[in-house]
């Protein structure tokens, strides 16, 4: 690990010049250009001081970042019953992220099961097919094509009254599905 190289990263990431974080951490403007170009070497102490006002720990400076998984197959997805329809989850984990992306696959004449309000939004695009996404007392008709975009504030349900399946690409943010 480039430890210079990444107390520069951090140092940047809050907008910080060298003289302002070694003002805070009562060291020179030198010892920091030092050690972000691997020329000096802290003792653990200085070195907790400065990740401290960096806002981090020895732990998460440590830590080994994982790359992220981009692209996602059928062998990642899962799959659960939703009313008398499907979702088929598109990136496992996905509760860990800002979205939360489903396909949700609607028989002919079947509902999605209730979504309670919660603090967030939601959208949607239909695929194929034809659904009716009733908020309240009030019904929106979307088919193949068209998209819908809802704020979770409301209890709402998805329905196909249609003769034909419906399938629905359904994002939540933040995800709680």
């Amino acid at each position: 690990m480039n430890i210079g190289a990444k107390l520069k990263e951090l140092r940047l990431q809050l907008g910080l010049t060298q003289e302002e974080l070694a003002a805070r951490c009562e060291l020179t403007k030198g010892y920091i250009s030092q050690l972000e170009n691997d020329l000096a070497s802290p003792s653990m102490a200085t070195l907790m001081d400065i990740l401290n006002v960096l806002g981090t720990n020895l732990q998460e400076f440590f830590a080994e970042k994982k790359e992220s998984k981009i692209v996602f197959t059928k062998d990642d997805f899962f799959v659960s019953t939703n009313g008398g329809g499907e979702s088929t989850w598109l990136v496992p984990n996905s509760q860990r992220q800002e979205m939360e992306p489903i396909l949700l696959e609607l028989p002919a004449g079947e509902s999605s099961n209730e979504r309670p309000p919660f603090e967030g939004e939601e959208f949607g695009y239909v695929l194929s097919g034809k659904v009716v996404i009733v908020i309240g007392d009030k019904e929106y008709e979307a088919k193949k094509g068209n998209s819908f975009y809802i704020n979770g504030a409301s209890a709402h349900v998805v329905k196909n009254k249609s003769e034909r399946p419906a399938t629905i690409l359904w994002i939540t943010t933040p995800s709680n599905f």
